[in-house]
């Protein structure tokens, strides 16, 4: 028998005529609230969890095998300029791979940019030094951003998140500023990944803040190397050494003179 709501004395209220109830849902049963966002957050988690665990993996990785592997051997200028004359013409490609690599292998920075200018000298190995580290900064940003943000993001509370975002907004800024105060440049590759900040922002934040450091520290090396292979200790005491020393001794005031420029102490 069907009974219209209009049968219904007054003051009865039936939650089905009126629509606030599903007409199919067993008296007495209440009907469970579905949240997508809550149905997906568990594998999402998980998921994130996952990568992190290969991020932490990989970078426990990449130092196991260059410290503890025969890897090291071949990270000084005898070996390598041994390795890259097997190379002939490819040898400046082949120095720009090993450089990308080494940056995401946690080698230093400063010994792959004295091998390059000490193999290829002072302007040629500026420019091999410039382009390695811009691919391997860009290889190992891109790593953190893939395998570490997500479980970064989920860590981030509302007093972090302010932050986040503000360097999401001043990314090209944040960038070439701790560059230039010669923030240490692998973690910061792979740190910069975890956060919100654009790649493009990054990029060229990245290109321009290295640009001085590293045509100082490779013109430096690469000039002492011309002189220790000409034999001709007299250049010793040229212009060129001696302005590639001032240049030198320069770039250790640059952190101070920037934090000056911008009003710290």
């Amino acid at each position: 028998m069907n009974v219209r709501c209009e049968d219904w004395p007054q003051a009865t209220f039936d939650p089905v005529c009126y629509g606030l109830a599903d007409s199919e849902t067993p008296s007495g049963e209440e009907k469970p609230a579905m949240n997508a966002n809550t149905e997906s957050s568990a594998p999402n988690r998980r998921k994130a969890v996952i990568k992190a665990l290969l991020f932490l993996a990989f970078i426990v990785g990449a130092i196991v095998l260059v410290r503890y592997s025969p890897v090291k051997d071949y990270l000084t200028a005898e070996a390598l300029q041994a390795f890259l004359n097997t190379a002939g013409f490819w040898a400046p490609v082949v120095f720009i791979l090993v450089y990308t690599a080494g940056v995401c292998l946690f080698i230093p920075g400063t010994l792959l940019t004295g091998l390059g200018a000490a193999i290829f000298g002072a302007y040629w190995g500026f420019v091999y030094v410039w382009v390695g580290a811009m691919l391997g900064a860009s290889l190992a940003f891109l790593i953190g951003r893939t395998l570490g943000r997500d479980f970064a993001a989920s860590l981030i509370g509302d007093k972090l998140q302010k932050y986040d975002q503000a360097i999401q907004r001043n990314g090209f800024a944040t960038v070439l500023y701790l560059r230039l105060v010669y923030f240490p440049f692998t973690p910061m590759n792979f740190g910069m990944g975890l956060t919100s900040v654009r790649f493009g922002d990054y990029f060229w934040g990245t290109g321009l803040g290295i640009l001085v450091g590293t045509f100082i520290f490779t013109f430096f090396i690469g000039t002492l190397k011309d002189v220790w292979v000409s034999g001709d200790w007299a250049q010793l005491v040229s212009f060129k050494v001696f302005f590639s020393i001032g240049l030198f001794v320069f770039s250790f005031f640059i952190p101070k003179i920037i934090k000056k420029v911008r009003g710290e102490t």
